[in-house]
């Protein structure tokens, strides 16, 4: 479909509006703001190049979030084959240290966090933490559900499984979830410790 003023109003009006959300999302899927900012660069992008596959009045948040999704997935899997590549190449280089990186994509995206939030941002930030370290079917059913606020139906559409899948995953994650945040808050003294939980 040739570029044209009507198409790009109507990509601004639907996809545009949910940029923050979907970065928020990106940030979740990917670990760090740069590797976000490139998901969302990349997600955009291919939303408008299938514009006209997207229903007017549908849900645009939906639509955007299923391509995020599927470009990390993507991306992922690239980079897990090019690193099975390099580690059958270059065993010895490897085992030395060379080359063995840590993935910019998994890192903490608290590096840079100001002296005077960190008090205020702290208990906002181990949740983020516990969030990011869940596995990614998890993370991506709680974010999807209790950050974004999307119905498990459209969350079982864009992870392509079925709504009861949906729902155990989002049990497990908000277990996992509850174990790291609870000890975190005992550890900090925000709650105390129960007696049949100390030894």
């Amino acid at each position: 479909m040739a570029d044209s003023p009507d198409r790009r109003a109507a990509f601004e009006a639907e996809a545009v509006p949910h940029l923050d959300a979907v970065y928020r999302f990106a940030l979740r899927l990917a670990g760090s703001p740069d590797a976000a900012e490139d998901l969302v660069q990349e997600t955009y992008l291919r939303a408008y190049r299938a514009w006209e596959q997207f229903t007017p009045g549908t849900n645009a948040k939906s639509w955007l979030f299923t391509i995020c999704r599927n470009v990390f997935l993507r991306q992922r899997e690239r980079g897990q084959r090019h690193q099975e590549i390099v580690e059958r190449e270059s065993p010895r280089e490897l085992a030395q240290g060379v080359g063995n990186l840590v993935n910019p994509i998994w890192s903490s995206t608290n590096d840079q966090d100001p002296e005077g939030q960190f008090f205020d941002s702290i208990v906002d930030d181990e949740v983020l933490r516990a969030i990011d370290a869940l596995p990614e079917e998890y993370r991506t059913a709680v974010v999807l559900s209790d950050v974004e606020g999307l119905p498990y139906q459209e969350i079982a559409e864009m992870m392509g499984v079925p709504v009861g899948t949906v729902k155990s995953r989002l049990f497990r994650g908000r277990r996992q979830l509850q174990k790291v945040l609870h000890d975190f808050a005992v550890e900090m003294g925000y709650i105390e410790q129960r007696s049949s939980e100390v030894g």
